[in-house]
C-alpha cells in the first residue's frame, strides 16, 4: 500500500511539473486594448497588460486590467476601474491583488494577499477590508484566472468538445466566486485588422439579477499559440455590451489572420 501511494504521488508530481514547465501563451510586455460600446451613447476603453515587477522583494508578473468611460458616457457617469494581480511566475498563482473602483461618486479600494504555501490543502487569504479567510488550494483572483485559463485549459484546445466546461475558483469582492466557462466550438471573428479563427466560450452567468439566461455572455479567444481574448459580448436586461480588440503588442507569436 505504501509503495502504491508513493508511486501515485510521483506520477502526480511529475504531471504537475510538466504543466508548470509549459511555455505560457503570454508574458511580460503583452498589452491589448479594447473598445467598449453600449447602446447609442455608451463607450469606453479597456486595457489588458502584463508587466514584470516585484512583490516583497521577489520577482513577479504584474497583470493589470483597466476600464474607463469615454466621450458622452464619461460626462454622464465617469468610470475609472483598475484590477491588478501580482502573479508568481513559477506557480501562476496570485500572491497579491488590488481592486480599485471609481464609478460616479462611488469609491471602493481593496487589497488582498494570498498564501498558497503555509497549508497544503488550502489557500490563506487576507483582505484589508474583511480580514482573514480560508479558501481552496490553488485559489485565483479575477484577473489571474484568465491567464491560468489561457495556459492550462486552452493549451488543450485541439481536444475540446463543444459542451465541455471548465471551473476555476476565484476570490472576488471578498468572497469565493466560481468562474465556469462552457466551450461552444470555433468561429471566425472579424477584427479591425482581419478575420481570426477563435474558440468560443460562454461564461455561465447568474440568472435573475442582471442576466436573463446562463448564456448571455460570450468570449472569443484566438485559436493559435496566443489564445488571446479578442472579443466579449454580454446581454443584460437593459441592453448589450460589445468589447472588441483594437490594438495589441508584445504577443508571444504573430496573430494568424484568415485573409492574409
Amino acid at each position: 500500500m505504501r509503495r502504491t501511494i508513493t508511486t501515485a504521488l510521483i506520477i502526480i508530481t511529475a504531471a504537475l511539473q510538466s504543466l508548470a514547465a509549459q511555455t505560457p501563451p503570454y508574458g511580460p510586455g503583452e498589452r491589448v486594448t479594447y473598445q467598449i460600446k453600449y447602446g447609442m451613447v455608451g463607450s469606453g476603453l479597456a486595457t489588458l497588460e502584463m508587466k514584470e515587477g516585484f512583490y516583497q522583494g521577489k520577482p513577479i508578473w504584474h497583470a493589470v486590467v483597466t476600464g474607463q468611460t469615454t466621450g458622452f458616457a464619461d460626462a454622464l457617469y465617469r468610470v475609472r476601474d483598475t484590477y491588478e494581480s501580482y502573479i508568481d511566475p513559477e506557480t501562476d498563482l496570485p500572491v497579491f491583488s488590488i481592486r480599485n473602483i471609481q464609478e460616479g461618486r462611488y469609491r471602493m479600494y481593496n487589497e488582498v494577499g494570498f498564501d498558497h504555501a503555509l497549508r497544503t490543502d488550502s489557500t490563506l487569504v487576507f483582505s484589508d477590508l474583511t480580514g482573514s479567510h480560508t479558501g481552496p488550494q490553488g485559489l485565483l483572483d479575477i484577473v489571474s484566472c484568465f491567464y491560468w485559463f489561457r495556459k492550462y485549459y486552452l493549451a488543450e484546445a485541439d481536444s475540446l468538445i463543444p459542451g465541455d466546461t471548465f471551473r476555476m475558483m476565484t476570490w472576488f469582492a471578498d468572497e469565493l466566486y466560481p468562474i465556469v466557462l462552457r466551450y461552444m466550438g470555433t468561429e471566425t471573428v472579424k477584427t479591425r485588422k482581419g478575420k481570426i479563427r477563435c474558440h468560443r466560450f460562454h461564461p455561465v452567468t447568474e440568472v435573475g439579477r442582471v442576466f436573463k439566461t446562463e448564456e448571455d455572455m460570450v468570449m472569443w479567444f484566438t485559436a493559435d499559440e496566443n489564445f488571446l481574448p479578442v472579443k466579449l459580448r454580454f446581454d443584460i436586461f437593459v441592453g448589450s455590451f460589445h468589447v472588441d480588440m483594437t490594438s495589441y503588442e508584445g504577443l508571444r507569436a504573430p496573430l494568424k489572420y484568415i485573409d492574409q
